[in-house]
């Protein structure tokens, strides 16, 4: 039954393989007008999207690759061909939509005039295949239900609030949907996240590497969103990027410089760290084994985002960033 309430979809995806396969298909079921991104996948996505018979639109090599680029290329050919559509649903290849979100969120975004974005619960499909796959799980149930500040990847827009604000920053290489809403919300829109059921999402993340490289994209991010809109009353990204900066390399600094004053009692200060994860486990609200993984890697996390900060600010030395990924 494709019953998508006037709303388009657009995947995007890079190498996704048999995860976009399983995109494409949760898609097709339930919207006619689907658009499919590619940027410059070397695996045989493409052909999995010819044979899903949905529209195509390859991203030429020759500039960076990045979501938020892609998200806008699948907007304009969705706009191009269905000038008429009043929502569009984004998808990342890795999700699997739910059954009956599509219409459920267009019919929210009727009743409900003033919101420009809705999303839902997204759950990670082999939580129990890794410790870093269960770290997503509990990452996409954090958001509360109702009115929020930001949305994630997955989301269902108003068409002519995105065209308002002129869609994602494309020079964003993480980070581009919490800004994107930033924008909105500075012009009276809201964002609002349902309980329902979206989509379910295959991180396929088994090894600390691939958990490392994503902390790393968002400590970029997070510096990135600060540089933009930093500024009071907004303060996007500002509390995110100073405690990555505090935790992974603040109090290293500060260690390291007391034990040169006051020899190896400075090395006392590192002891803040495991204090801090036992903090946090005991103020989790998931399982007990799920809160003690989640404050450990709260705390480890910190040193990669700091990365991704110091990468953000190599900008001002004239370097280009790149697409970071982590899969």
């Amino acid at each position: 039954m494709r019953d998508q309430g006037g709303a388009g979809v657009v995947v995007i995806g890079r190498n996704e393989g048999e995860r976009l396969r399983r995109c494409l298909v949760s898609v097709v079921r339930q919207a006619a007008v689907v658009i499919y991104v590619d940027s410059g996948s070397a695996d045989d996505s493409v052909n999995v999207a010819k044979n899903s018979g949905v529209q195509i639109v390859e991203l030429d090599p020759g500039l960076p690759f990045t979501a938020a680029r892609a998200r806008n290329e699948g907007f304009r050919r969705l706009r191009e061909l269905h000038p008429d559509l009043t929502y569009v649903q984004f998808v990342d290849g890795d999700c699997e939509l739910c059954l009956g979100w599509l219409a459920s969120a267009a019919k929210f975004l009727r009743d409900q005039e003033e919101v420009a974005v809705v999303s839902g619960r997204l759950r990670e499909k082999h939580p129990a295949h890794s410790i870093y796959n269960t770290l997503c799980d509990i990452e996409w149930d954090t958001p509360p239900v109702g009115e929020v500040k930001a949305c994630g990847g997955i989301a269902m827009i108003r068409i002519d609030a995105f065209e308002r604000v002129q869609g994602f920053r494309t020079d964003l290489i993480a980070g581009e949907e919490p800004e994107l809403c930033v924008r909105l919300r500075s012009l009276g829109w809201r964002i609002w996240r349902l309980g329902e059921e979206m989509a379910l999402h295959d991180s396929a993340m088994l090894r600390f590497g691939q958990w490392w490289k994503r902390m790393q994209r968002g400590g970029y991010a997070f510096a990135q969103g600060a540089a933009l809109h930093g500024a009071p009353p907004e303060l996007h990204g500002v509390r995110e990027s100073l405690s990555a900066l505090f935790w992974g390399l603040g109090i290293p600094l500060f260690a390291l410089v007391s034990l040169v004053l006051i020899g190896p009692l400075g090395l006392a200060t590192f002891a803040v760290y495991p204090l801090q994860v036992v903090r946090l486990a005991l103020r989790g609200a998931r399982s007990t084994r799920e809160n003690w993984w989640r404050a450990l890697f709260l705390v480890i996390g910190k040193f990669p985002e700091m990365l991704g900060q110091l990468k953000f600010f190599t900008r001002w030395l004239g370097r280009q960033s790149r697409l970071m990924e982590y899969k």
